[in-house]
């Protein structure tokens, strides 16, 4: 599969983060393989290995990880999801209970990272904004008929803010009847840190791993070189990669505000909305791309600083020592870039 191909593979689930991978030209090519989760793809890309078993039996073992592959998901999805009414996660948010109610050890570390990001960020990341973003038309109710007034925003605050969980050894505890958790800002990176996990127990040292575009690699490709990954223009009208990026045993996830929007009554509102005002975003900052050691907190840090704005951003990611990439809107037609040397190190522009 071509360069060109990957990118334009990942582009139809409409990701800003993409593979940016060229011909193996070893004795053992990187081997492929991918699936569905979580309402968009996954796929693994494996790396240098060397094996001395036939094309068959290799290719008999591929199979047999992608089984494991996809149970692995399979689990994380029924323990995160919010579509599906049985998962963990659902039958929390359905209960009225406002003592201590326990909760697997996958969904603790979830919500544990959660919180901490919700703290660090000055509430930028919460993952109980889900109300918040049914009220502005980007859930999966219809679109209201106007912006929602400030009564509206106001009766939403009593039960939306992530100081309205507690979170304890093995249990989770609501503050309010209503509270209820979307963890779609974070639960796909933590699947990547998960398959990672498990690849790398399974003796495949060197890979990489998306899920919906948030990824993570370990070792190095079939060329024994870093695997590199490609950034996209932030252009609603077209797809093409803007940058390249190396990940030497690091994660990537990106979050931007170019294309889920709509405009009524003359004003544009985007996906993005800021948990502090319980309001869409208004600033220039189109894009933020992070690197991490961890795929859930970099995927987490995205969603954060894509709401806090250019340099609200750039001041979180000083505090934090956080590696992005912002990209702002220059005002004159241009896109300007923003980056913090350690994320600047890891940049190859595609030149070279």
């Amino acid at each position: 599969m071509s360069a060109r191909r990957l990118v334009m593979l990942l582009a139809l689930v409409g990701l800003s983060a993409y593979m940016y991978l060229r011909p193996a030209g070893s004795a053992n090519p990187p081997r492929e393989f991918g699936g569905s989760t979580m309402g968009t793809t996954w796929r693994v890309v494996l790396g240098e290995y060397r094996s001395e078993a036939s094309p068959d039996a290799l290719q008999r073992g591929m199979d047999w990880l992608q089984r494991d592959v996809d149970s692995l998901l399979r689990d994380v999805n029924a323990i995160m999801s919010t579509y599906d009414s049985a998962s963990e996660l659902s039958r929390l948010n359905a209960s009225s209970r406002l003592d201590s109610v326990p909760v697997s050890a996958e969904l603790a570390r979830v919500l544990r990272q959660s919180l901490d990001v919700y703290e660090a960020s000055g509430g930028r990341f919460d993952v109980t904004v889900g109300p918040l973003v049914d009220a502005w038309g980007f859930g999966p109710v219809a679109r209201p008929d106007g912006a929602p007034g400030d009564a509206v925003l106001d009766s939403l605050r009593a039960f939306v803010g992530s100081d309205k969980l507690r979170l304890g050894a093995g249990f989770v505890q609501k503050l309010h009847p209503a509270v209820r958790i979307d963890l779609s800002a974070i639960a796909k990176g933590y699947g990547v840190d998960r398959v990672s996990d498990l690849l790398l127990a399974r003796g495949f040292a060197n890979h990489l791993v998306e899920i919906g575009g948030e990824l993570r690699a370990r070792g190095r490709n079939a060329r024994g070189a870093p695997f590199r990954v490609g950034i996209e223009e932030p252009d609603p009208d077209a797809v093409r990669v803007r940058l390249a990026v190396e990940l030497d045993d690091r994660a990537l996830a990106s979050s931007g505000n170019y294309r889920n929007f709509y405009e009524q009554d003359g004003v544009r509102y985007v996906h993005t909305l800021d948990p502090v005002t319980a309001r869409p975003v208004q600033h220039r900052l189109l894009a933020v791309s992070v690197l991490h050691a961890e795929c859930a907190l970099a995927d987490a840090w995205a969603t954060a600083l894509m709401a806090a704005g250019p340099e609200r951003a750039w001041t979180l990611a000083q505090d934090n020592t956080l590696d992005v990439l912002l990209l702002v809107d220059g005002g004159d037609g241009t896109v300007r870039e923003r980056m913090t040397p350690g994320f600047e190190a890891a940049v190859r522009r595609l030149s070279q």
